[in-house]
Formats: C-alpha cells, structure tokens, sequence
C-alpha cells in the first residue's frame, strides 16, 4: 500500500504482522502536510493525536473530522473502504493502528461483548469514536513517537507498546483497581509537566527558571528535565524559544505591531537580540520576512 506525502522524513510505517500496522505522523514543517494511503473495508483503524491537530477528509472531500491534541480517533467500516486523507498542521504528530478486523477480533475473543463495535448487532455496521485520551496513553504515544532502538528490534518494542494501548484505549470501567494501575505516578507525572508547558506558556516574556519551574509543578529538576523532552520531544527552553518565534511571527503577519514591541512581548529587552533569534529559527530577519509577505 503507498503512502504519499510531501514530507517522507515525517513518516514511518512499522509492519508489526501480516495486517497490522503502525504508523507515525510528524509534521515539524512551518506548513501542513498532507499523507494518502490505500487502507480497505478489511481494517480497523485508531488515530491518537499526541501533539497538535489534523484533519481526515472522506468521500472526496465531501466530509472531513478534526482530531485535536490528546484526542483520538477510531474508524471501521465493513461496507466501504476508508482510504486515509490527512492533513497534519504544524508542529503536529499523530500515531496510527491498522488491523485487519480478523486480527482485532483476536485480541477480544473472550471479551467481544465488552466492545460495543464487536457484538453481533454492530458486525455489519460503520462505526467511528472521537473522545479524548488518559494521560497513560500520552505516555505511551511518546514512547512510540521518540524511541531510539536497534532496528532489529524494532517492530517488537512497537508490537508491544501498541497492545499496551489498546488495553488502556479500552480500560473504560468505573470500577478499575486505581491503587494496583501501574501507571498511576506516570499519569501524574504526565498532569504535571503539562502544567509546566502552561506555565512557560502564560510566562513566555519572563519565565521562570529551570529549578522555579520544578519546584512549582512538584516535580525533581531532572524528572522535569526527562518528563518534558519525553512528552514534547524537545527541552523546556528549546520548546518555549520556538513557540515564542511562532507567535512573534503570527504577530508580524497582523501588521499590528514593529519589531519593538513584538521583541518585549516575547521576551526581548532589545530589538537586536529579538532580531538575531527571529533569524536563527527563520533564516530571515523580521523586516526581510515581511517584505517577503508584502510582495507575495
């Protein structure tokens, strides 16, 4: 089956068996990117958006969905092929599985009554799922999206971590034993660093330091230091300096603002200093970048 996409390094497709796939989605670009792939009536398929949003386009264009962050998204129908469409907005990365509906079954022969879609009465229907994720499954998403492994080993580290989230994905009842869920203190760990992201966030013209950060949130320096670049893929201040750019940029597009007074509201004491980051994340400076908008 193709895949095709303007951006290939921002994709990648771990064949874990015979009709069950995997599939990551990174799009880092400034742009959106768009990914099409042949997926038949034969397949089920889950989309967890980690980081960011996309939309999936049907029927020609005719009908499309939205999954945002920390949003999933679950697809099957036994009438009609559902080819994927998607289009990833920056700073985006979403995690796909596909398997077959034979290969699903497996995994819940003894449960199928526990899975709505899988009783008897909904066999022959379409049937699709949008609601958002624990923190668990984040943990397990960035665990898929950020590994760094031997080849050789590869497809079963993947294999591994997908049942892991299918079991969560599904682990819907009230009544679950929470003091025995060995992901409890990553759940919390999870709460925590994203409470850190806000922070930064609201604070981005003067943000804490690294140790303030910690202290606030209640965790370590180094768990903090481990836990952001495990969720986001990037270190605290690597993360903030790049959205402190984007928004910059956004803010020049306005037309509202001079470079003055974009530079200290992101930060920058000084129009030189704003101007030289604005060059290193763009290659560009902000009065080139807005001649180049003036004339396009």
């Amino acid at each position: 089956m193709e895949v095709k996409n303007n951006a290939q390094r921002s994709y990648d497709e771990v064949l874990i068996e015979d009709g069950f796939y995997v599939l990551k989605f990174q799009n880092e670009e400034d742009g959106s990117v768009n990914y099409s792939r042949e997926i038949n009536k034969r397949f089920i398929q889950f989309y967890f958006c980690l980081k960011g949003s996309g939309t999936f386009s049907f029927n020609q264009g005719s009908y499309s969905l939205n999954v945002t962050e920390e949003n999933s998204l679950l697809l099957y129908n036994t009438q009609l092929d559902l080819p994927l469409n998607l289009k990833l907005e920056p700073k985006s990365s979403m995690v796909s599985v596909v398997m077959t509906l034979r290969k699903f079954h497996s995994l819940f022969t003894a449960e199928a009554d526990y899975i709505p879609f899988l009783s008897t009465d909904n066999k022959e229907k379409k049937y699709y799922a949008q609601e958002p994720f624990s923190p668990s499954i984040a943990v397990i998403l960035s665990q898929i999206i950020n590994y760094n492994l031997h080849p050789s080993i590869k497809a079963l580290y993947v294999k591994g971590k997908i049942y892991e989230l299918i079991a969560l994905y599904f682990n819907k009842s009230p009544n679950a034993d929470i003091e025995q869920c060995p992901y409890l203190a990553d759940e919390e760990n999870v709460k925590k660093i994203k409470r850190a992201k806000e922070i930064i966030l609201a604070n981005m013209a003067e943000p804490p330091t690294l140790t303030e950060l910690a202290s606030e949130i209640g965790l370590s320096l180094k768990r903090l230091k481990e836990g952001f670049k495990q969720i986001y893929g990037d270190s605290v201040y690597s993360f903030l300096f790049d959205h402190k750019m984007d928004y910059a940029k956004s803010l020049l597009e306005t037309g509202q603002y001079n470079v003055n007074e974009i530079g200290l509201k992101v930060g920058y004491s000084t129009a030189s200093h704003f101007i030289a980051a604005f060059k290193k994340k763009y290659n560009t400076t902000p009065k080139k970048y807005l001649m180049a908008l003036a004339g396009s």
